[in-house]
């Protein structure tokens, strides 16, 4: 099964998104994500110039052996865009072998290990009162599990706060990054009166998240934690910078609240310490950033043996390509612990088809052969490329901080 094309095609119905198709002598095309949010057009090219003239003429049906020459032949390896161009390559042929065999991907990977997916949705608000609101819509539509954030008082923004009306959040925005003001003290003041107040209002009947989004100290990020112990939340993500993987053991010599990391991940050895040391619950690796379905396994893998669950990165950022894709891994993992579902924002149904379903709670990838999304091409040519960024943060002094 001789790999006959391969093009990229970058479109932005509502957001920027990166798609690699990939077609086959056999007529059979298989599309992966190759989405790095504010970075699109550097994985763009790097698969259009240096990995598709490289992908014809090989096998399909060579994923790992193509893993590995991509990966290994580069010579500069890892990197979140190289691992994203990866990432596309493997799961379009992936996609290929499933349809190629007349079954849904998860059945390749080993058949279904659970029913559903368990996902948590994103509940925001400007005030406390806005956050209840949305939280309990969230309940309405059916989450048995919802991530917490509110506007810090005295902040003039906050992160992961939704526009009024119930829009699907989305940061990146502007040709230039937004410079927002951050300030560690008023937050950690506030986040655990902002959780106190959920739990009093919707009891621990519900699983309860929040996004620390990297913006503290080890020793704060343990402050926190052990603050909000009593509020049993289902973890806390991304609580310190993880570079230094060490650091994560200040954490946990303060705290028992589980603890969740990895979106910004692209390989095991970003993770490798933190899962053996057992310094983590959860572990957020994406298949668009990390690697693709074939690495991703073998980060999950690790995890397993050390009784770390997945807890993959699901935002908006990441096309319903990416989405099909997790929730595959998601339906076949024995460590499976819960899936991120932000949505999409915009047109983004009139590009992508998707035959994957939400109900009560918990999503399916559904049974259509491969990953089950349909790529209409044409439909993508109407929403031409818009440059978005991600924000940054300053504190109080003007000094950059994690945004």
């Amino acid at each position: 099964m001789k790999i006959t094309d391969a093009r990229v095609v970058v479109s932005s119905p509502g957001r920027n998104y990166v798609t690699l198709i990939i077609e086959t002598e056999d007529g059979v095309t298989g599309v992966g994500d190759a989405t790095l949010n504010g970075r699109e057009l550097s994985v763009a090219a790097y698969l259009t110039d240096h990995l598709c003239p490289l992908l014809i003429g090989r096998d399909a049906r060579r994923i790992e052996d193509t893993w590995h020459y991509l990966y290994k032949g580069a010579y500069w390896r890892r990197g979140p865009v190289t691992m994203t161009a990866i990432a596309a390559v493997d799961v379009a042929l992936w996609d290929i072998k499933a349809k190629a065999a007349g079954m849904p991907l998860y059945q390749l990977l080993g058949g279904a290990a659970r029913d559903g997916v368990l996902v948590y949705g994103h509940a925001s608000g400007a005030t406390l009162d806005d956050l209840s609101a949305d939280f309990q819509r969230h309940l309405d539509l059916g989450y048995k599990a919802v991530r917490a954030q509110a506007s810090v008082p005295g902040l003039e923004k906050t992160y992961g706060i939704a526009p009024a009306g119930g829009a699907v959040y989305e940061p990146a925005n502007g040709n230039r990054p937004q410079e927002d003001t951050w300030e560690t003290t008023a937050y950690l003041d506030f986040a655990p009166d902002m959780l106190g107040h959920i739990r009093e209002q919707f009891g621990y009947g519900v699983h309860l998240l929040h996004d620390v989004h990297h913006r503290l100290t080890p020793i704060e990020a343990g402050r926190l934690g052990a603050a909000l112990e009593k509020y049993r939340p289902f973890w806390i993500e991304d609580p310190t910078p993880a570079e230094d993987q060490s650091a994560f053991r200040v954490i946990r010599g303060h705290t028992t609240t589980p603890i969740a990391v990895g979106e910004v991940f692209n390989s095991i050895w970003d993770c490798q310490q933190l899962i053996t040391e057992r310094l983590i619950d959860y572990i957020r690796t994406s298949v668009s950033h990390s690697g693709g379905i074939t690495h991703l396994r073998r980060i999950f893998s690790l995890a397993e043996l050390y009784g770390v669950r997945t807890g993959s990165h699901g935002a908006g950022d990441l096309s319903p390509v990416a989405m099909a894709a997790a929730l595959h891994v998601d339906l076949a993992v024995p460590n499976f612990g819960i899936q991120e579902y932000m949505g999409h924002t915009g047109p983004v149904g009139e590009v992508f088809r998707t035959s994957y379903t939400f109900t009560d709670g918990y999503m399916h990838p559904g049974e259509a052969p491969g990953l089950g999304v349909e790529f209409d091409e044409e439909a993508a040519a109407r929403f031409p490329y818009d440059p978005r960024y991600l924000p940054v943060n300053r504190r109080l002094d003007g000094t950059v901080h994690d945004w």
